[in-house]
């Protein structure tokens, strides 16, 4: 994959785009364009993606009722407790199944006991889980705050996530007054991000980032066992061809073959196979998984560029990318080849347009 450190810095290119804004009527094209020609990520394929929004109306027309959720959920728990061979969610306090397969919806009816469905044991597990998610979501906004004492987008992100809710969880006294909180905040610092909002009842935010809140404790795979897992995934889809009669390729432009499917992949697995660590995958399928994460890089970074655009502060882009890298893990990150000096780069950037926005201010003051 190419480098993403000092030697090919993309961040410097994408930079450049801030000047170019006012002039083009579309940045994101123009990067686009510019991506096609001389593409700083490795992968000259244009990615296209329905926006949050589109994708957010889509699953809305398509929701099930919360009684089918409920009983989806009790169905695979229960075939959960099977495959692990055990009868319940607790053993001595601790976990014994994951429940990475259940949606937010999901937990939030078992968190919930709806339907009488759920034991105690459970339901615990379920509010668990959805605490680490919360944690989870919130951590890169939190890591970039910390950065650059800009706590605007700490808050934006609590609230983008409360506002992600299911309907059934945005019908609760407890999101109603977290989400309250939240916004109280997320008003404040729009009027001056680098002040914390300070007495807030309910504020998440403040405690998470004094160090006083209580994270909820990570259960991070081990790597090796990501990477058997992918095999099995892609030995599996290989099985399938061959029963269709038709062998398993990674190539999109190959005119024969079923192109094997890396889209189900999550970041970390798809570093599992350019990392290779184990010697577990082929030419192919490591060059395939780079493709596939260089066009996920680049869509995020394009993402913060249209939040540059869209909000006309230059900020956002230092600020998307930031929270980017604070989301990858450290296989992530050296799959990628994003180092400290690429993180540093984009401290120094948000710092100097900060400085130079503040000093356009007073002078237009």
């Amino acid at each position: 994959m190419t480098s993403i450190g000092t030697a090919l810095n993309p961040y410097a290119q994408y930079g450049s785009a801030y000047a170019r804004a006012a002039a083009t009527p579309s940045l994101a094209s123009t990067l686009s364009n510019d991506s096609a020609n001389n593409d700083p990520l490795g992968n000259n394929a244009t990615n296209l993606t329905l926006s949050d929004a589109a994708r957010a109306q889509l699953a809305k027309s398509s929701l099930p009722d919360f009684t089918t959720v409920t009983n989806d959920a009790r169905t695979t728990l229960d075939s959960l407790y099977t495959v692990a061979g055990v009868k319940g969610p607790l053993v001595d306090g601790k976990t014994t199944i994951d429940l990475s397969s259940l949606d937010r919806r999901s937990l939030f009816a078992i968190s919930t006991n709806n339907g009488g469905k759920f034991s105690p044991d459970e339901q615990a597990v379920a509010t668990r889980e959805l605490k680490q998610r919360f944690d989870t979501a919130l951590a890169p906004s939190l890591a970039t705050t910390r950065l650059t004492g800009d706590y605007n987008v700490s808050y934006k992100a609590a609230l983008d996530y409360l506002d992600g809710a299911s309907p059934e969880e945005k019908a609760t006294a407890t999101w109603a007054a977290q989400r309250a909180a939240v916004l109280k905040g997320y008003q404040a610092t729009q009027q001056d991000p680098t002040v914390a909002p300070t007495g807030i009842a309910g504020d998440p935010i403040a405690p998470a980032l004094a160090g006083t809140a209580t994270p909820t404790p990570s259960q991070s795979r081990d790597f090796g066992d990501i990477a058997s897992d992918v095999r099995a995934f892609l030995d599996r889809q290989k099985s399938e061809a061959a029963s269709n009669g038709k062998q398993l390729v990674y190539d999109p432009g190959r005119k024969t073959g079923q192109l094997a499917d890396l889209s189900p992949l999550d970041n970390r697995s798809l570093s599992a196979i350019t990392l290779n660590k184990d010697n577990r995958f082929s030419s192919e399928e490591i060059y395939a998984a780079k493709q596939e994460l260089s066009a996920r890089t680049r869509a995020s970074v394009l993402d913060a560029l249209k939040q540059s655009q869209q909000s006309g502060d230059p900020r956002q882009l230092s600020l998307g990318i930031l929270q980017t890298y604070s989301s990858m893990s450290s296989e992530e990150r050296q799959a990628a080849n994003w180092t400290p000096a690429f993180q540093d780069a984009a401290i120094k950037n948000y710092k100097s347009t900060s400085t130079l926005l503040s000093m356009l201010q007073s002078q237009s003051g």
